[in-house]
């Protein structure tokens, strides 16, 4: 049965439980006005947000989600390292949590789940935003995109989480925003709820066809305990 006696629920991070694009978008801009690039609006950054750091340069630099094939490797490089610096110097200033996340985290908390982090941005920037919206204490694991050797749409992470700890992928669910996440839970055989708010290339969700797609960030509480998830 769908969300049956899920032990572990794996989140994604940006688009799922944090809007993070605006800080995002200050980063992205002032590296390329540092490079004598014009700036984007941030509705146009929002939507290459999803596939790490390095992808987002690429497609600010483009100037499009498609990435030139032809960028030069060393404008890439230093865009790169301007932007590392640039957002790590300004990672919550207006970032927020999305309404429910913190309401939703303690009571999934409470009732006994196991709860961890598969984003693809860098490792180093996760902890401290967590920290500074005070989320740490939730998550028994946290990986980066960079943490291994792959990340998603690759189902690597998710399997290396239910490894670490120890929760077969039938007992894992896994929430995320954009397709990214869909696939790489399908690929590990976890059941995955798609929320409708976060960044997603400006595809609707459904479309990739996840288990149970939400509109509020809470509602995954009602598919745990109509699945009969046990403590529910």
């Amino acid at each position: 049965m769908l969300m049956r006696k899920k032990e572990l629920i794996i989140f994604d991070l940006d688009g799922t439980l944090i809007d993070s694009a605006p800080d995002l978008a200050d980063a992205v801009n002032r590296t390329l006005e540092t490079l004598g690039h014009a700036p984007f609006d941030e509705t146009t950054i929002r939507g290459w947000v999803g596939n790490g750091a390095r992808t987002l340069v690429k497609r600010a630099l483009s100037g499009s989600t498609a990435i030139d094939e032809k960028l030069d490797d060393a404008l890439f490089e230093e865009a790169l390292e301007i932007f590392l610096g640039r957002y790590a110097q300004n990672l919550c200033r207006r970032t927020r949590l999305y309404p429910g996340v913190r309401e939703t985290l303690e009571r999934l908390h409470t009732r006994g789940h196991r709860l961890a982090i598969a984003t693809n941005k860098p490792h180093v920037f996760v902890s401290p935003i967590l920290e500074t919206l005070a989320l740490e204490t939730f998550f028994d694991a946290i990986l980066g995109g960079d943490s291994l050797p792959k990340k998603k749409p690759d189902p690597m992470p998710l399997l290396h989480l239910c490894g670490l700890l120890d929760v077969p992928p039938a007992h894992t669910l896994m929430v995320g925003d954009s397709k990214n996440d869909i696939l790489a839970a399908k690929a590990a055989g976890i059941e995955v709820v798609g929320v409708t708010y976060g960044y997603n290339y400006g595809e609707d969700i459904a479309l990739h066809a996840p288990d149970a797609v939400a509109e509020r960030f809470e509602e995954i509480l009602g598919y745990l305990e109509k699945g009969g998830n046990d403590g529910a």
